[in-house]
């Protein structure tokens, strides 16, 4: 299996935000899938979309439109897959995606939520980890946070496209 998650850190994140991405990824999916719902319904319209205008609904048909049309059990499953990398028709579709279009389909799934889209358990209780990992979120400035929503979007879902080293991590410049 070969999925988008990677765990080589973004050399553009700062040690701060590295540790927020780690704290993230320590969770367990439906932890994952419970944050990333905290985060939408705490910070609301402060955590949009990166840069709306970059974004492009129209290369996720199967996630911007067939996803709705889902159960909820079945859409809390696709969620699931994506979270995990699995290699599925809906986590594929997730993960040929670029990281503002990945922002954009969880920013669109939480504006539907308890509507069009499976909502939280009424009697949820987050987690400490999901707590204390909110909590680091709201402790970083907007553009950290877009960073580390950035990052944690990009290492969900299936690829089989492969990231290329950086010169820092081989030790060695590219060659033509």
């Amino acid at each position: 299996m070969i999925s988008s998650q990677n765990t080589i850190q973004s050399q553009a994140l700062s040690d701060k935000t590295q540790k927020v991405v780690q704290a993230f990824e320590a969770l367990g999916t439906d932890e994952k899938l419970a944050l990333l719902y905290f985060i939408y319904e705490k910070m609301g319209d402060s955590i949009t979309p990166a840069a709306p205008t970059a974004t492009e609904p129209e290369l996720a048909p199967l996630l911007m439109g067939d996803f709705y049309q889902l159960s909820h059990e079945a859409q809390l499953e696709v969620m699931r897959e994506i979270v995990n990398g699995e290699n599925t028709e809906y986590s594929r579709a997730y993960g040929a995606l670029k990281e503002n279009n990945q922002l954009m389909v969880w920013f669109a799934w939480a504006q539907g939520m308890g509507d069009t889209v499976v909502d939280m358990p009424q009697a949820y209780k987050a987690t400490q980890a999901i707590k204390d990992a909110l909590s680091q979120i709201e402790g970083l400035d907007f553009d950290e946070q877009i960073s580390v929503l950035r990052t944690v979007a990009s290492h969900m879902g299936y690829t089989e496209i492969k990231s290329t080293s950086s010169q820092a991590e081989t030790g060695k410049t590219p060659s033509l």
